[in-house]
């Protein structure tokens, strides 16, 4: 697939002082202009992230509100509820949130909503077995801002809620005891990007700091707390930064049970990094909520014994197994389905439908298809009586504006610019697909149908030293708005000795004037005629250490090449 270069710029007088300043290779310091850490003391909070950092909870609106009813629900003996939602971010704050409480006091449970039974977010099924079970105070995790009707009813039963959340409100909130979400826009709490797990850290901050605990008694569920930024796609910046470098520094010397247990059945035996709790934890965690019900995942999360939870961990990894079978299935289907119609592979748009297929795993399949076809992508299957379905764009372009430019073909939509879900009827289906086609036609600019790499600065392979490496490894964690730098180098050299490995990987070994280097190039078979022609290229990677036989070298993992100009 044809990729768009784009090389970003760099204060060169900033990053000359800044260099100054550090002492450190100056691509590196133009990387840190870049990324808004201009001087030494910005630096220094990056380089060296303290818990001392972190903001004073006290600074959330209504933080004083939400303490003063946890407070009065203790002196008068009622039961709290905590609720949360079926993915990573709403099971870790469900299970953190739930074992502080219930150290302190013991009339407190949880709940998790089912997906399919009650969907996204606060349920009426959930409040009503509140209600059941005489509950009147509800800790809403990672949903309830736009619950307005369903918060208004909860009231009616004499039910509270504390709502700690983290998505964009609406111009009309809901009628909450406190709500501590600091994209209110009448919240001065300084960092405005913390997950859901993250708000329920700031709630038990500040109770642990009103009823005068240890500090331990919030600090012991920041590997949690690391896993749910990991999996949200939150900034990896300011206090999000510090919480994801102390949760990955726990994850990998002293886990809960839980996420002991997954990583032994996924066998990891290096140290972990966020990419793993993306790629190793995450996946597992919501495959519970995709293929079955995710209080196992809560469960799991709250387990002291190893043995325990261990069971509950080979429970989410068979769910996950389920989860890659059924995606992978989806997957090849919906890919013949394009590859047979002509009609559908000329589209600026994707949009499949199969009846059979597994409602838990279409998200994942839309992304997939879109690694084939990089366009705007829904995959559609039938749920009861009405079709229902998940989809995703292509980076920068407003999905949810295109769908709702279609919303006289639909029951219901819901989603943000680059996710989004919807229901239908059976039968509107494809005028559904085709407005979506022409929507979208008539407003994507064609660029945005080739895939963008961002590429930080060009390097020589003469400044890729191990001292080099050890500078970018401590830029670490790395996510959005922080993420691995991406290098080019120009005019480099095939040494002859690159091939093809188990037929659609490049193995590469390549020079730069006499310095040589190894590097893979993972699924860029296609682009080996290149290498062969023997003529200068440019090559785009991020930097890697190999590890293989107790020896560590330096080597590239390759993204994209193509012949110099």
């Amino acid at each position: 697939m044809q990729k768009r270069w784009k090389i970003l710029d760099a204060d060169e007088l900033k990053a000359t002082a800044l260099h100054e300043t550090l002492k450190v290779n100056t691509t590196l310091c133009k990387i840190l202009v870049q990324r808004g850490l201009d001087d030494f003391e910005k630096s220094k909070h990056f380089f060296r992230p303290q818990l001392t950092d972190l903001h004073s909870p006290w600074l959330m609106k209504d933080m004083r509100k939400a303490v003063d009813r946890i407070l009065l629900a203790f002196s008068k003996k009622e039961k709290i509820l905590v609720f949360g939602d079926y993915d990573v971010d709403g099971t870790t704050s469900v299970a953190s949130m739930f074992q502080f409480l219930q150290k302190v006091y013991p009339t407190v449970d949880y709940y998790i909503p089912h997906r399919y039974r009650e969907g996204y977010g606060i349920s009426k099924l959930g409040i009503d077995f509140a209600k059941e079970n005489n509950f009147s105070l509800i800790i809403s995790l990672d949903c309830g801002i736009k619950s307005v009707d369903l918060i208004a009813y909860a009231k009616t039963l004499g039910i509270d809620f504390i709502v700690c959340d983290h998505h964009l409100p609406d111009t009309e909130l809901p009628e909450a005891v406190a709500i501590l979400n600091a994209k209110q826009k009448d919240c001065n709490y300084p960092y405005k990007e913390l997950c859901g797990c993250g708000v329920g850290f700031k709630l038990m901050q500040a109770l642990s700091e009103e009823l005068k605990l240890d500090d331990n008694a919030y600090l012991q569920y920041l590997d949690l707390v690391a896993t749910a930024i990991a999996a949200d796609i939150v900034p990896i910046t300011g206090e999000n930064r510090t919480l994801a470098f102390y949760g990955l520094k726990k994850v990998n010397e002293d886990p809960c049970a839980g996420i002991k247990a997954l990583m032994k059945l996924a066998a990891v035996e290096k140290e972990m990094h966020i990419v793993n709790l993306v790629f190793i934890i995450a996946p597992r965690v919501n495959a519970a909520g995709r293929m079955d019900d995710a209080k196992k995942a809560v469960q799991l999360f709250i387990e002291q014994d190893a043995n325990k939870a261990m069971e509950f961990a080979e429970m989410l990894h068979s769910d996950n197994t389920d989860r890659k079978e059924a995606d992978s299935n989806i997957t090849e289907e919906a890919l013949a389905m394009i590859e047979s119609d002509l009609t559908l592979i000329n589209r600026k748009t994707t949009v499949v439908f199969k009846e059979h297929w597994h409602k838990g795993v279409v998200g994942i399949v839309a992304s997939r298809l879109i690694e084939r076809y990089y366009r705007p992508t829904i995959v559609l299957t039938k749920s009861g009586e009405y079709v229902a379905g998940s989809a995703r764009s292509v980076a920068g372009f407003n999905l949810y504006e295109a769908i709702h430019a279609c919303r006289e073909h639909l029951l219901g939509y819901g989603g943000h610019f680059a996710a989004a879900g919807m229901t239908l009827a059976p039968e509107n289906v494809s005028a559904f697909s085709n407005a979506f086609e022409k929507i979208v036609a008539a407003t994507i600019p064609p660029e945005l149908l080739i895939p963008e790499i961002i590429i930080d600065s060009e390097i020589s392979f003469a400044e890729l030293t191990p001292n080099f490496y050890n500078i970018l490894s401590q830029m670490e964690p790395f996510g959005p708005e922080n993420m691995r730098p991406v290098f080019i180098s120009k005019k480099v050299m095939d040494t002859g000795f690159s091939k093809i490995v188990k037929e659609q990987h490049i193995r590469f070994s390549v020079r730069q004037n006499k310095i040589a280097f190894t590097g893979i190039g993972f699924n860029m078979a296609e682009k080996f005629h290149l290498l062969q022609m023997q003529k200068p290229i440019d090559i785009v990677f991020t930097l890697d250490m190999n590890e293989w036989n107790g020896e560590k070298n330096l080597q590239l993992k390759v993204i994209d090449i193509r012949l110099s100009e």
